[in-house]
């Protein structure tokens, strides 16, 4: 089923300098000198559509008044789209700061319409941007609901019957013609229909029944899709200085939700992002202060990636006040495919696992919470190695290859650190009580490159019966008698 997405940012023009969740201290923002478009307390106290700069300032004179900033607002419909990019490839900007998406092939996989649009709506929310969302068959008929916010209409009947009710006036071409219209009496789309299409032609043009086609969908719809850039580096300028590090998460999850639609506009999964918290510029310049988030795992959804940058924030101290962010995706790859397995693993997925010791890293500090990585060489204290949870272990052509007897030789469950030296008593090794040996001696003989060693290795059993893992050096020439050690116990 062919479906369309529709969203309007009616106060786009303010909200690039004021986000919807900034407090509202009266801002207005002016084009050739008159007011476009105030905030709810600067309308409250009697600031209109249209009023010059004198009577804003005589009505509120704390008001906060703006020129109007096309560049912030192409700036700002551009993170949009490409946030929208996370729902469906085939996003398009319209005219008057509208954004099309074609969603038909999304609905399963979001839950139908009505949760998509739950969530499109959420993700623009925390972008900072008031939305007026709607959704029909037709690109057009989508464009016309979210202008005048009727709402959703599904079935072309529906939307028949809604665009029949809208004003004529909310189509483009006809705004030309306003006292024409008004003069027939002709006030909605539905009265316009019915005009005869050749006079309606010679008076208005081809335009307007062009629009009107294309929105009952008599009409075929092109748009050219937005191309999601080679590379993602996206910034947010903060409206005041910033002390806290964890007030800081909101401007961060703006930039991330940006990240996420780029991933999926480019069928990729982050490995490593890096945000950077500017300071103070000019003369008491300072470097920016980056924070290296490192993945074990590729990720590529937003809710992962803000908890651990929450975790991060939370530990980090500001030097100097925070005035601007910087999100850069620093190492990417492409995206795996899901999983082919038709039972999901018990516990959760492999991936679940990894999300939930990265969030523990980040909690604990990454050298707090290790991970064994396997390396082939026959010393035991070097072929057992720990490294912290993001060092990549899964580069197969790095791991341990050892010989098939080697691994089916005994190994303790539990290795010391540090092997300990032990007594002789009776010329027998003495831990805790005399040890008996109980195997045959496994003689490691490696380390030429970096520090010979030459040891017997064998398994030893104390008076208690309880196992540990022993080891004889090779006598030299000023022994005079053989050093004991304990490397291991057995479980």
């Amino acid at each position: 089923m062919r479906l369309w997405i529709a969203l309007h940012l009616p106060r786009l023009p303010l909200e690039v300098f004021a986000p919807s969740w900034c407090t509202d201290s009266g801002s207005v923002v002016l084009d050739q000198e008159r007011v476009l478009v105030a905030s709810t307390c600067a309308r409250d106290a009697g600031v209109q559509i249209g009023m010059r700069r004198g009577g804003v300032l005589m009505l509120l004179p704390d008001a906060q008044i703006h020129e109007r900033e096309l560049a912030l607002e192409d700036g700002a419909r551009q993170a949009v789209a490409l946030t929208l990019l996370q729902y469906t490839p085939q996003v398009a900007e319209d005219e008057e700061s509208t954004l099309i998406m074609d969603v038909g092939a999304s609905l399963t996989l979001f839950g139908g319409i009505h949760a998509l649009c739950a969530r499109v709506r959420e993700n623009v929310r925390a972008l900072g941007f008031t939305v007026s969302l709607a959704a029909s068959p037709t690109a057009r008929g989508a464009w016309l609901l979210a202008r005048a916010n009727a709402g959703r209409a599904v079935r072309m009947e529906s939307l028949v019957r809604r665009l029949d009710r809208l004003a004529v006036l909310l189509a483009p071409p006809a705004r030309a013609y306003a006292a024409w219209f008004d003069g027939i009496g002709c006030t909605t789309l539905g009265e316009l229909r019915r005009l005869p299409r050749p006079g309606l032609q010679r008076r208005c043009g081809g335009a307007l029944l062009d629009l009107l086609d294309a929105a009952y969908g008599l009409a075929p719809e092109l748009y050219e899709w937005i191309a999601p850039p080679e590379t993602f580096h996206a910034r947010l300028e903060l409206f005041d200085r910033i002390d806290d590090a964890e007030l800081l998460l909101a401007g961060a999850r703006r930039l991330l939700l940006q990240l996420v639609g780029w991933l999926c506009g480019r069928q990729l999964a982050v490995e490593r992002i890096t945000l950077k918290l500017e300071h103070e510029r000019g003369r008491v310049a300072r470097p920016p202060t980056c924070i290296d988030v490192a993945l074990a795992e590729p990720a590529w959804r937003d809710e992962h990636l803000v908890r651990l940058l929450k975790e991060r924030l939370a530990k980090t101290v500001l030097d100097a006040p925070v005035i601007g962010l910087g999100l850069e995706a620093v190492q990417v790859q492409p995206m795996a495919p899901p999983s082919e397995s038709l039972f999901p693993e018990p516990g959760g997925t492999e991936d679940d696992r990894m999300r939930m010791l990265e969030l523990v890293a980040a909690r604990l500090g990454a050298d707090n919470v290790l991970q064994p990585l396997l390396k082939a060489d026959y010393r035991p204290e070097q072929a057992n190695a720990w490294v912290p949870v993001q060092h990549k272990v899964a580069d197969k052509a790095r791991e341990a290859r050892m010989p098939p007897d080697v691994m089916a030789l005994p190994r303790p469950t539990w290795l010391l650190a540090k092997p300990i030296a032990l007594l002789m008593r009776n010329h027998r090794p003495f831990y805790g009580s005399p040890l008996r040996m109980t195997s045959n001696p496994e003689r490691i003989e490696a380390g030429w490159w970096n520090g010979p060693q030459t040891r017997d290795y064998f398994i030893a059993e104390g008076q208690d019966h309880t196992l540990y893992w022993v080891y004889r050096e090779r006598i030299g020439a000023d022994d005079a008698e053989p050093r004991w050690f304990l490397h291991g116990l057995f479980g």
